[in-house]
């Protein structure tokens, strides 16, 4: 019996991709060890100056019953003086251990260390459901791969505040920019941008609408469309589509204008959203009248 030969590139070739087959093969064994998603690193450490982080705190509207959450908190100075000055409680994340020791050893030294923590941990793993004021100091890319975790992780009202970048298709409530002279020795430059943002509740899809016989007798379904606090669509009222007129989301509350009779006035729609319904006062111009909607099924 003959045992066949590769001619020499041949056994060459084999040889070289059995060996390329065992490199890989560690290599995604490593791959397959490592963890889902390494830490990551938000930017360098820069601490926000103290007037910076008292406009902050002052745009939020902090009152002792807030839990603010800090992401990116360096020495602790905004929950901190959260706590200190307003009496919130909260706590704040930070991936290098020295800074959050700092932090905590700080908070024992004010007096505020059961009402307020430092951790150090991933702030993209961190829950940050309980907050309702969120504020971060981040490179403009880290401020945006946030954007979707703010959205699905914080209640619709809560407040965010962002230093210096603002958050890409969100609608800022109030925004404030000044120079800052302390603010040269911290980050070269003296101007400083804080964006305070609210998040909304969620509002896409079909709403029935119940108004009294006295406002309209016909149905009434809103078709609304969201990206982050911007509201679009129609309303059917009957067999007609009709267009909304000054739709605004604010956290919980929406407003609008809507003719519910053919070349009628627009009649002036406010609401308070709690899950799926919505329930407010439709004023017609000459009496404020409940109305309410629930989200259809899909």
């Amino acid at each position: 019996m003959h045992t066949a030969t590769l001619p020499r590139p041949a056994a060459t070739l084999f040889a070289g991709l059995a060996a390329a087959l065992t490199v890989l093969t560690a290599l995604t064994a490593l791959t397959l060890s490592l963890p889902a998603r390494a830490q990551v690193n938000a930017g360098p450490y820069v601490p926000s100056p103290d007037s910076a982080v008292a406009e902050m705190l002052k745009m939020a509207g902090i009152t002792p019953k807030d839990f603010v959450i800090d992401l990116g908190s360096g020495n602790g100075k905004i929950v901190l003086t959260a706590a200190k000055i307003y009496g919130a409680s909260g706590f704040g994340v930070e991936i290098q251990d020295n800074l959050v020791k700092e932090s905590n050893e700080a908070a024992k030294k004010e007096g505020v260390s059961e009402r307020v923590k430092f951790i150090t941990q991933d702030l993209f793993k961190t829950d940050i459901s309980r907050a309702t004021v969120l504020t971060m100091y981040l490179l403009p890319d880290t401020v945006n791969m946030l954007s979707d975790k703010l959205q699905k992780e914080l209640r619709p009202g809560t407040r965010v505040l962002s230093h210096d970048y603002g958050l890409k298709d969100w609608q800022y409530e109030e925004y404030k920019q000044y120079d800052l002279e302390e603010k040269v020795n911290i980050s070269g430059v003296k101007t400083t941008i804080i964006y305070l943002y609210v998040v909304p509740a969620r509002v896409a899809g079909n709403w029935n609408v119940k108004l009294p016989a006295a406002v309209s007798k016909q149905a009434v379904t809103l078709n609304l469309t969201q990206k982050v606090q911007a509201v679009t669509g129609m309303a059917r009222v009957g067999a007609r589509e009709v267009a909304f007129m000054d739709m605004k989301l604010r956290g919980t509350e929406i407003s609008f204008k809507l003719p519910v009779e053919p070349n009628g006035k627009p009649l002036a729609f406010t609401g308070t959203i709690k899950g799926g319904s919505i329930e407010g006062l439709v004023d017609t111009g000459k009496a404020r009248t409940p109305w309410s909607a629930t989200l259809a099924a899909k």
